[in-house]
């Protein structure tokens, strides 16, 4: 195997002093605190969903485009349109998506890629595979292996109550699964890229362990369908889509620089934005800081005194001043996590009209997001009660599954 370095295209330029610089482990925003999308997809070189890409997938799939597309939320591509043109020609492809257990549940930002995975499988009727990035948390996060395993299966709990079919579902740790094939293509991955290549894709120093240099490989690899022969035999042109945040783009630029040297099919990408703190959109939130999110294991009373005393408000000083000008709905978390999580294209309109115009106040739009959040998350506290352990094990196991063909009937 060859050791090119990538293609000038495939990757980004050094970030300047002042500027926002996205790494799969850290996001920081511009001057302004703030992440400048458009600026994103030029320096990551991918592009964005347009209307006519949303219409096409109604089109093939039938149904209703998911919010998160109508809306913008994901927002930008790598060859979407080659699997659109695999599922119209009765093409297979599958599902990859993923999670970093760090923390004992999952906050609403984490939901955001499974709730829109959940949409695509049903939509496309398309197997899954699910990564829990186990080894990643020890070494970036420092957890120890143990209680790393431990929070993957309480992970992996959250997942299963977002829906997803069993029959078409594969969920793996990489600390249980990693081997056999799976581990031959990390092998060849790590074969084919530079320690300097890795070091400026994604921000490490020489001070940080081995471990992170040869991690990237252990969550490209899979991208390729024979990672799984349980699923997809000795087959390597079974094409990929991956649903995930715009900071995960690096690992897959690496990605598909290598695939066609190892006989592989680029993975596809849909991306999404990020899901901002509820003290404003600097960034994402964050599983360590517990006042920047709305967890799934929290209480009604939890979310209502989060949203009422965390929530960034666009309001203005004065009740007269907000009257008068309205609110900046540029900043407002509230009207941003209702634009997530408001299915009602019409009500959410009206909240936006009446918010921006001045004649909702800030009290009254928390009041209708903490009324959205509450019945999210106790359906599924509901939905997450019913996981036995016995469930998660039938999610990841090891057994045989026939590819779904994915297709027009």
């Amino acid at each position: 195997l060859d050791t090119d370095i990538m293609s000038a295209e495939e990757q980004p330029p050094a970030a300047a002093e002042g500027e926002q610089q996205i790494t799969p482990w850290d996001v920081q925003g511009g001057a302004d605190g703030k992440i400048d999308y458009n600026k994103l997809v030029e320096q990551f070189g991918c592009q964005k969903i347009s209307d006519e890409l949303v219409a096409r997938i109604e089109k093939l799939t039938g149904r209703p485009a998911h919010p998160f597309l109508k809306r913008g939320i994901f927002f930008a591509h790598r060859d979407l349109v080659d699997i659109l043109d695999c599922y119209e020609k009765g093409t297979p492809f599958y599902l990859y998506t993923g999670r970093g257990p760090s923390s004992e549940a999952l906050h609403l930002g984490h939901l955001v890629p499974f709730m829109f995975t959940k949409y695509l499988q049903d939509a496309f009727n398309v197997p899954l595979v699910i990564q829990l990035t186990d080894d990643e948390k020890c070494l970036w996060k420092g957890l120890d292996i143990d209680e790393a395993r431990r929070l993957a299966r309480e992970n992996a709990k959250d997942i299963i109550a977002c829906g997803f079919d069993v029959s078409k579902t594969f969920i793996f740790s990489d600390f249980e699964y990693v081997g056999g094939a799976f581990y031959r293509n990390i092998v060849q991955i790590q074969r084919c890229v530079p320690v300097n290549q890795v070091r400026g894709i994604f921000g490490l120093g020489m001070d940080d362990y081995i471990g992170k240099v040869a991690f990237p490989a252990v969550q490209a690899a899979p991208s390729f369908p024979d990672c799984f022969p349980h699923m997809f035999g000795k087959c390597k042109d079974v094409r990929c889509l991956i649903p995930c945040a715009i900071d995960q783009d690096p690992y897959f630029r690496m990605t598909r620089d290598v695939a066609p040297r190892l006989g592989q099919q680029k993975p596809a990408l849909i991306e999404s934005r990020f899901f901002p703190a509820l003290q404003g959109e600097s960034g994402k939130m964050s599983a360590s800081d517990t006042n920047s999110a709305i967890f799934v294991n929290d209480t009604p009373n939890d979310i209502k005194n989060k949203v009422n005393k965390y929530a960034y408000s666009g309001g203005r000083a004065t009740i007269e001043e907000h009257r008068a000008r309205g609110a900046d709905l540029d900043v407002d978390v509230s009207w941003k996590y209702l634009n997530f999580f408001l299915e009602d294209d019409a009500k959410l309109a009206d909240i936006g009209r009446q918010y921006g115009s001045g004649q909702m106040l800030t009290g009254e739009i928390k009041a209708e997001l903490t009324k959205v959040l509450q019945d999210i998350v106790l359906r599924h506290q509901a939905a997450r009660a019913a996981v036995t352990e016995d469930v998660v094990d039938a999610f990841m196991g090891v057994r045989p599954m026939c590819m779904v063909a994915a297709g027009k009937a």
